[in-house]
C-alpha cells in the first residue's frame, strides 16, 4: 500500500510539467450557435474505428469549464476538468487512460461540457465555451475537430432569481426534461447532428498555454441511499451521513408535464441568505424519469422541493470529492477531544476540491489563511495525495504575482487583486511554504518560486527607522475577525516567521547574497522587538489602547522573539485573553504547547470549541457563535478552524518530524490532563503509530516505526530513547 502511494505521489509530481512532450494535434472545438454566455451546455461526440485496442491510450482533455465523459455509453469521468488558471491567461488539462473503455471496431466518445462564463474567486473565464480531446495511442487517434458533432443542450438553462453570490463562478442549473435530448451520448444514437466548429489552436488565446493537471480526478462514490428521508409537507428532507459535496439525483412519476422539483442543501443560505450558494430546478415531462443534477452542493441535509402530485419513486445522492483518504486518527480518553479531531477532519477534507477552500457554500474561495491552517492539517489526516492539493496552490498564488510584486489571495483570481498582507506572509513562511516542504520531503517547488518570494519580502517589505518591518499601506489590513488585533506586533512576527523559511530556502539553493540580506533584517528584528513592543508583562505597540492581543503574544512565542524567561507572564496573558477567531486560534493553543502548558492548551481547547461541538453537525464553524444572524461571515463548515487536529497528534502525542518527509521523527507527548492517548500519521514513509498511557507518574509509549525511518521517543524528565523500524514500547517519566 506504501509502496504504490509512494508511486501515485512522485509520479502526480514529475507530472507537473506545463507541456506535455508530444505535440498537440487536435484543436479547441465549439458549436457556431454557441454565444459563450454565462451556464451555457454543449453536447459533443464521435466515432472511430480500430482495428485492435492498444493497452494504454492516455488522453488529454481540457474544458471551459467542465465536462463528462462518456465512451461506448460508458461514464469515464464523472466531472473532469479544473477550475482555470494555473497562471494568468492559462489552464488545465486532464490525463485520462481510456483504453480500459475501447473496443474493437466502432466506438462513440461522447461528452458534455458546462461552461461557467463567469470569474469567481478561484475561476478566471477563457471566455469561450470549448473543449479539446486529444488521444494519440498506437493504432488510435482521436482527436477533437471540425468531424465531432457538436450542438448546444438547450434543456440545461438558467433559474430566475436568486442567483449564487458574485464570488462563485458556477450558476443555478435548471433542467427542462421536455427538451431533453435521452441517451444522446449512447453509441446508437443520432441525437447530435450539428457539426463542430475549430474554435481555437492549443497554447493560444483564449485558453492559453496547458498545464496538466496536478491532483487526482475526483473520487465518486456513486449513487447512495440517504441516510433517512423525511418529507413535511412539499419537501423531502434528505439526511447525509456527514457533510458532503454531493450530486442529487432522483427518480420520479409525474402525472403531467412543465412541474418544477427545487434541490437545495441547508447550507443553502449561510448567514441571513446574503451570500446564496447553488441551487437546481427540475421542469418534468410526463411520466417516469430520473436526473441528477451534476453542480455539486454541500451540506448535511439536500432538500427536494415538490408538488404533492408527483410520485417520488427514489432519492439518492452521489458523493465527489478530492480523492484521497482520512486514514491519519486520534484517540484518547476525553470524548471532546476525539470529537473535535473528526470534525476537524471532515471539515478539512470538505474544504478540498479544485482548490483548498475556506467555505463550500458562499465561496469556494482559496483564501491563504485558510489554506496554512489546511496544509498543517493535511500531513496528519490524510493520505499523501492529500499533499498535492496544497502544492498546487503554492505554484498560483506565486504565479499569480501582480506587477508591483505583491502577492494576494484568492487565486486563481476572475475578479479579486487585493492583498491582505498578514495571511500573505503567513502564506509565504514557516507554517506555510516551509511547512509544506519540510513535511512533505518535497523541494521541487522551492526553485519555482522564490525568486519572487524574495521580490515579495525584499522590495514589498521594507525596514522601518526602528529597525522593525514597517507598516505600510495596504488592500486589506485584515488580521482575524476576533477582535482587538494589534497589527503591529503580529506584522513584524509574521514577517519574521516568512524570513525563517526564506532563509532555509536560500541556503538549500546556495543564494549566498540573499542569505546575508536576510540574516540581517532578522537580526534586526531580534534586536529591536522587545525594545518596540515588550512592556514588562505582555507585547504591545505603543500606540495600541485596546485589550491585550492573545494573537500578538502567540506570535512573538511561536517565531522564537519572546525569550523563555517571559514564558511566565506569556501564560498568564493567554489564560485570561480570549480575542482570537478560529484561524488565529490555533497558533495560540501551540503556543501554550510550545511554552510546556498542554493541560493550558486543552482547557482552552475545551472552553473556544464548545459552542461548536454543542451543534449536531459534523464540522466547524467560520465563527465561535454560529448563529442565523444578519451577517455575511458565518458558516458551519470553514477551513481555518480544523487547528486542534494538528495540535492534537502534534503535540498530545508529539508526533512531528525531524527532517523532511519524516524520514527521522520524534515522539514527545505533552498528555496534559489526560490519561491516555494515540494517534496514527500516514507519512510518505509509511504508518507512523503512537499510543501513549500514563500509569501513576510513568508513561507506557507504544510506537511503530515504519521501514527506512528512525525515531526518538523522548519523556517530559527529558529522557531520550532512540527507536528504530519496527514496534516498540518503552517506559519512563
Amino acid at each position: 500500500m506504501i509502496k504504490r502511494l509512494l508511486a501515485l505521489f512522485f509520479s502526480a509530481l514529475m507530472c507537473l510539467q506545463a507541456q506535455a512532450e508530444k505535440p498537440w494535434k487536435a484543436v479547441w472545438i465549439s458549436h457556431e450557435g454557441c454565444q459563450s454566455f454565462p451556464n451555457q451546455w454543449l453536447c459533443l461526440r464521435t466515432d472511430v474505428n480500430i482495428d485492435q485496442v492498444p493497452s494504454q491510450a492516455l488522453t488529454r482533455i481540457a474544458a471551459d469549464s467542465k465536462y463528462w465523459l462518456w465512451i461506448n455509453g460508458q461514464m469515464v469521468v464523472f466531472e473532469g476538468g479544473l477550475k482555470r488558471g494555473p497562471a494568468p491567461g492559462e489552464s488545465y488539462y486532464d490525463e485520462v487512460d481510456i483504453a480500459p473503455f475501447l473496443r474493437p471496431g466502432q466506438n462513440t466518445v461522447a461528452a458534455l461540457v458546462w461552461y461557467f462564463g463567469k470569474n469567481g474567486f478561484s475561476h478566471a473565464s477563457s471566455g469561450q465555451a470549448a473543449f479539446l480531446f486529444d488521444c494519440q495511442a498506437p493504432g488510435v487517434e482521436i482527436l477533437s475537430n471540425n468531424s465531432w458533432k457538436c450542438i448546444t443542450y438547450e434543456a440545461y438553462q438558467n433559474t430566475e432569481a436568486p442567483h449564487p453570490n458574485y464570488r462563485l463562478s458556477e450558476s443555478n442549473i435548471r433542467f427542462d426534461a421536455r427538451q431533453a435530448l435521452e441517451g444522446w451520448y449512447l453509441p446508437e444514437s443520432d441525437l447530435i447532428r450539428g457539426g463542430a466548429m475549430m474554435a481555437a489552436d492549443v497554447g493560444k488565446a483564449p485558453h492559453g498555454r496547458l498545464v496538466k493537471r496536478p491532483i487526482p480526478l475526483w473520487k465518486d462514490s456513486g449513487l447512495q441511499a440517504y441516510v433517512s428521508v423525511e418529507r413535511i409537507g412539499d419537501t423531502l428532507f434528505c439526511k447525509l451521513p456527514y457533510n458532503a459535496q454531493v450530486t442529487p439525483w432522483f427518480r420520479v412519476r409525474a402525472p403531467h408535464a412543465g412541474d418544477t422539483i427545487h434541490m437545495i442543501t441547508d447550507n443553502y443560505t449561510p448567514g441571513n441568505g446574503s451570500a446564496l450558494s447553488v441551487r437546481a430546478e427540475y421542469i418534468t415531462r410526463k411520466g417516469e424519469q430520473t436526473y441528477e443534477n451534476l453542480g455539486w452542493m454541500s451540506g448535511h441535509i439536500v432538500k427536494y422541493i415538490l408538488p404533492s402530485e408527483i410520485e417520488v419513486l427514489e432519492v439518492k445522492y452521489r458523493e465527489t470529492g478530492y480523492d484521497t483518504e482520512i486514514t491519519g486518527t486520534f484517540e484518547c480518553n476525553d470524548p471532546f477531544l476525539n470529537e473535535l479531531w473528526k470534525r476537524a477532519a471532515r471539515t478539512l477534507y470538505v474544504n478540498m476540491r479544485d482548490t483548498y477552500f475556506d467555505c463550500p457554500e458562499r465561496e469556494r474561495a482559496q483564501w491563504w489563511g485558510d489554506v496554512v491552517n489546511e496544509l498543517g492539517q493535511a500531513f496528519y489526516a490524510l493520505d499523501p495525495r492529500g499533499q498535492l492539493l496544497a502544492r498546487k496552490g503554492i505554484l498560483e498564488l506565486m504565479n499569480w504575482q501582480r506587477n508591483d510584486g505583491v502577492i494576494f489571495s484568492p487565486v486563481p483570481a476572475g475578479g479579486w487583486t487585493r492583498e491582505l498582507p498578514l495571511q500573505m506572509l503567513a502564506s509565504v513562511g514557516w507554517y506555510g511554504f516551509y511547512t509544506q516542504y519540510f513535511f512533505s520531503g518535497d523541494e521541487s517547488f522551492i526553485p519555482l518560486i522564490y525568486d519572487r518570494l524574495h521580490r515579495y519580502l525584499h522590495e514589498v517589505w521594507q525596514m522601518g527607522e526602528n529597525g522593525l518591518v514597517a507598516m505600510r499601506p495596504s488592500d486589506w489590513d485584515w488580521g482575524d475577525w476576533g477582535p482587538n488585533q494589534d497589527m503591529e506586533v503580529m506584522t513584524n512576527a509574521w514577517y519574521y516567521l516568512a524570513l525563517k523559511a526564506e532563509r532555509e530556502f536560500a541556503r538549500m539553493l546556495d543564494k549566498r547574497d540573499d542569505l546575508t540580506e536576510i540574516t540581517a533584517r532578522m537580526e534586526s528584528i531580534e534586536q529591536n522587538f522587545d525594545r518596540r513592543f515588550w512592556n514588562g508583562s505582555a507585547y504591545r505597540s505603543p500606540d495600541y489602547t485596546l485589550q491585550t492581543d492573545d494573537r500578538a503574544q502567540a506570535l512573538a512565542i511561536l517565531s522564537g522573539l519572546a525569550s523563555e524567561d517571559k514564558y511566565p507572564a506569556l501564560t498568564e496573558t493567554l489564560c485570561h485573553e480570549y480575542h482570537a477567531g478560529p484561524y488565529m486560534e490555533k497558533f495560540i493553543l501551540e503556543a501554550l504547547f510550545r511554552m510546556n502548558r498542554p493541560e493550558l492548551a486543552l482547557q482552552r481547547m475545551h472552553k473556544r470549541y464548545a459552542n461548536m461541538l454543542s451543534y449536531d453537525y459534523s464540522t466547524l464553524f467560520e465563527v465561535w457563535q454560529f448563529k442565523s444572524t444578519p451577517t455575511d461571515g458565518n458558516s458551519n463548515n470553514h477551513a481555518w478552524s480544523g487547528g486542534p487536529l494538528t495540535l492534537l497528534s502534534q503535540f498530545v502525542c508529539g508526533i512531528q518530524p525531524t527532517s523532511p518527509a519524516f524520514k527521522t521523527f520524534r515522539i514527545a507527548p505533552q498528555l496534559g490532563t489526560l490519561d491516555e492517548a494515540s494517534a496514527t500519521v500516514p507519512s510518505l514513509c509509511g504508518t507512523i503509530r503512537a499510543s501513549v498511557v500514563r500509569q501513576g507518574k510513568n508513561l507506557s509509549i507504544t510506537a511503530t516505526v515504519p521501514e527506512g525511518t528512525s525515531a526518538e521517543v523522548v519523556f517530559p524528565s527529558g529522557k531520550c530513547i532512540p527507536l528504530g523500524p519496527g514496534t516498540h514500547t518503552v517506559q519512563g517519566r
